[in-house]
């Protein structure tokens, strides 16, 4: 269980390097609270119905326009940097927007089986107005592609690699 444990810990932070990378040379957001979770699960399972690409790439682009409908419909120009005032019309509109966005999120990744939790994460940073631009949104979603293609293709050489390496390999 420790070696599972190490493992995974180590793996999730390599999954991350390359999108700190990224953003370190890019000044762009392609690392931000949600993808956290997502690399966690793709590092904890590795392989199996929860890692599939089309969940968890389709569930976070969701939940990323399912935050911009809901930002851009009810609190544009708003965001959650600083705390509203009690019972402002402007914490309203956010509240609002992240409630919408929830709803939205919630029925496009049941509609279209595209079911990964931390979309919701997604989705409140894009309606709480602290990723909400187009091009915020494009970088989330690309942020997803490339964790979920870099998880696959360490898979794929790792399977390369020791496969030829493993002794039942060997002898088959």
């Amino acid at each position: 269980m420790n070696r599972h444990r190490i493992g995974t810990s180590l793996y999730a932070g390599s999954l991350f390097t390359l999108l700190g990378v990224i953003a370190w040379l890019s000044g762009e957001p392609f690392i931000f609270p949600s993808l956290g979770p997502s690399a966690f699960i793709l590092a904890f399972e590795r392989r199996g119905e929860r890692t599939r690409a089309y969940p968890v790439v389709g569930s976070h682009l969701i939940g990323g326009i399912a935050g911009f409908l809901a930002y851009s419909a009810l609190a544009a120009g708003v965001t959650l940097t600083t705390t509203p005032p009690p019972a402002s019309i402007d914490g309203l509109r956010l509240a609002t927007s992240g409630v919408l966005s929830i709803v939205l999120t919630a029925w496009g990744m049941i509609a279209t089986d595209a079911i990964h939790a931390p979309a919701c994460a997604t989705t409140l940073i894009v309606s709480l107005g602290l990723l909400s631009t187009p091009l915020q949104v494009s970088i989330i979603a690309v942020s997803v592609a490339i964790l979920v293609g870099f998880h696959r293709t360490t898979l794929w050489i790792f399977r390369r690699v020791a496969s030829s390496t493993h002794p039942r390999s060997l002898a088959e």
